[in-house]
């Protein structure tokens, strides 16, 4: 029997409450939702059936969007994976944020504040599952250390890479997996597999309080291995197709399969919800964590094999991909879930990206925000300003730099220096979304705006420590 829902004026009598008074006893008396936050390493923005994919089905996704709201322009945090999670983690912009570059060893300091401890710190269990890439065992960043009752996969992210690794971590302790040799592609442990349903028992585990279960999942990054039982990788093991692999084998084919492996995954966390009566009571996030990659391009397929950049029912392509900031770098799919609280088939076209999250959540659970965070809460359009009694609030701009380059977006203006030598290019997403038009000569005063911003927005970038090298990531061959 699933829990009643709350009426729509005790909701936003809870979140004045909430909001209002982020310390008093009352608000620590409501009964605060379960989060679920699901990123999945370099999915595309196209690279699901519910966008027209013309190959990939993912049908537990496809019906998260119609029970939920489907952002258009949520951007990532960053270009890259590890730039990306510390904007996702800390609430602040790449400009501010502490791991700005993709190196895999850049680590957190020891101060910063992420999402977990704000949720920690409102009575929260805390499990993180996959992915973490701020800080690898041996320095300041570890999660366990940033709120995490418990983390359990790869720390350093390029060791996150393999699917078949010796082994994984758990609070820094390395977890042996018995018969795998290191070989990234082959083995017999499928380590997304293992840290999947480490995910599935924290849930569980905590399904009596409130919880926060992060899952940053690998797939379909990486490089691509997978259990040759695995129902996805059936289905698509016998494809002809003619996509350039890397390794002249069927690396398009288990990238497909990985969609939809994660897919079914994904389902299987709505099935366990619904199971211990927290459907309703739990709100769901599900995105990838920068633009897509156009793997297996050639002549032939000049967007990719699968083309996550490209719509395929417009033609349309988001110029270039991961690695810029070009809109083929920033736009990822993003879409959340709350039975009875978001509206069920909703889009929202709202300008947001990362930094938000942080914000978000803690608005959600009545927390307050640090004042070096650079993100505005989107709850009054996920919940309706007439339930959170206030209008939607949107950024002055949004800011993003990576050491080389920079962007900076202003409704639809977006100005982009792509390498430190290049004059600021501007571009109208409102008429350019493809970004094919640089109208910088025609519009010299948005260029000298954008360029003040840029100014406002960066700061010296700070590294956390290492505390103890001999722990951290040595490479594959390390047992």
């Amino acid at each position: 029997m699933r829990l009643p829902l709350p009426s729509v004026t005790m909701l936003g009598l809870w979140l004045l409450m909430a909001v209002g008074a982020p310390t008093s006893t009352k608000a620590e008396s409501i009964q605060k939702p379960n989060i679920i936050y699901i990123m999945m390493d370099e999915w595309g923005y196209f690279e699901s059936s519910g966008m027209g994919h013309p190959i990939l089905s993912t049908p537990n996704i496809d019906n998260m969007a119609r029970e939920g709201m489907r952002f258009t322009q949520f951007l990532a945090g960053g270009n890259v994976c590890a730039p990306t999670r510390s904007t996702l983690m800390t609430g602040q912009h790449t400009g501010h944020t502490t791991v700005r570059l993709n190196g895999g060893a850049a680590a957190l300091r020891a101060d910063d504040r992420t999402i977990a401890d704000v949720l920690h710190e409102r009575g929260y269990a805390t499990g993180g599952f996959g992915k973490w890439g701020l800080g690898d065992a041996g320095t300041s960043g570890v999660p366990e250390n940033h709120g995490f009752d418990t983390f359990f996969g790869y720390y350093h992210q390029v060791h996150a890479h393999v699917h078949y690794p010796r082994y994984l971590l758990r609070n820094s302790v390395k977890i042996p997996l018995a018969g795998n040799t290191g070989d990234p592609f082959v083995g017999e442990v499928f380590a997304h597999q293992r840290i999947h349903e480490a995910g599935l028992s924290f849930i569980r585990e905590n399904a009596a309080r409130p919880f926060f279960a992060y899952l940053p999942w690998t797939p379909p990054h990486g490089h691509w291995g997978m259990p040759k039982d695995d129902p996805a990788f059936i289905k698509y093991r016998d494809k002809k197709w003619d996509a350039k692999n890397q390794r002249g084998e069927m690396d398009a084919q288990i990238y497909a399969a990985m969609v939809e492996m994660v897919d079914r995954q994904t389902g299987e966390i709505f099935q366990l919800l619904r199971e211990l009566d927290l459907d309703q009571k739990t709100i769901v996030f599900v995105c990838g964590d920068n633009g897509g990659q156009a793997y297996f391009e050639d002549e032939g397929h000049p967007h990719g094999f699968f083309g996550p950049n490209l719509n395929p029912k417009t033609g349309e392509r988001f110029r270039a991909g991961k690695g810029t900031f070009y809109e083929g770098g920033l736009r990822i799919p993003f879409i959340v879930r709350w039975p009875g609280q978001i509206a069920a088939g909703s889009v929202s076209n709202h300008l947001g990206y990362f930094p938000d999250v942080m914000a978000t959540l803690a608005e959600l659970v009545g927390a307050t925000l640090d004042e070096n965070a650079d993100g505005i809460s989107i709850l009054p359009t996920l919940l309706g300003e007439a339930v959170v009694k206030r209008e939607q609030q949107q950024h002055p701009y949004l800011y993003w730099e990576d050491g080389k380059s920079m962007a900076v977006r202003v409704d639809n203006w977006k100005a982009i220096r792509p390498t430190p030598s290049a004059p600021l290019e501007l571009y109208d997403l409102s008429n350019d979304l493809e970004e094919k038009h640089n109208v910088a000569e025609i519009f010299p005063d948005m260029v000298e705006k954008m360029k003040s911003h840029a100014a406002e927005a960066h700061s010296a970038p700070r590294s956390g420590a290492v505390l103890d090298p001999s722990a951290r990531f040595q490479g594959h061959a390390v047992p």
